[in-house]
């Protein structure tokens, strides 16, 4: 890997990491270590690829990595002669993660629409030029973005799933 390259995925590891933290609520190496996981793809990390690339101390990068596999976030294979753990991202995560979004969605939509159909018996309760009307073009605007995010990210769900898409 060039110097660029390296340079350039070191600047991704913080600035995802840190996105991370907050997110998944990890601890600033657990995050580090997920987003350095993540961005090595499925050739897989080591251990020691880690103590050396994140510079912390074995016994964190222990402890962080045992976090990570207890939530399955991530996993690890070995290869055949070789008595390394080689961790990838655990793909049953990303799907878990995208049902969590869905519910959300979801959640907010039905709020949204709960607003609007009372926004709504408010206006039939009115005269069509008060002021007092509600505009309902936010909500229905807003409720049609839901159907359309919630839509495609099922689609890449489904896509995961069936072309076993490694993350």
């Amino acid at each position: 890997m060039t110097n660029t390259i390296c340079k350039e995925k070191m600047a991704l590891v913080e600035k995802l990491g840190v996105h991370l933290e907050t997110r998944e609520q990890l601890a600033p190496v657990a995050a580090r270590i997920l987003s350095y996981i993540i961005l090595t793809g499925k050739k897989g990390v080591t251990f020691e690829d880690m103590v050396n690339i994140l510079c912390a101390s074995k016994s964190t990068i222990s402890t962080h990595l045992n976090h990570l596999q207890d939530l399955k976030k991530i996993v690890y294979f070995t290869k055949t002669g070789d008595r390394k753990k080689y961790f990838i991202i655990n793909k049953d995560s990303i799907l878990q993660h995208i049902d969590n979004m869905v519910k959300e969605w979801e959640d907010i939509k039905g709020l949204h629409l709960e607003i609007k159909n009372y926004k709504d018996t408010i206006n039939q309760q009115l005269e069509d030029g008060d002021e007092d009307r509600f505009d309902l073009n936010f909500h229905n605007d807003y409720i049609a973005f839901l159907d359309g995010a919630t839509t495609s990210i099922k689609e890449l769900k489904t896509k995961i799933i069936t072309n076993h898409i490694t993350i």
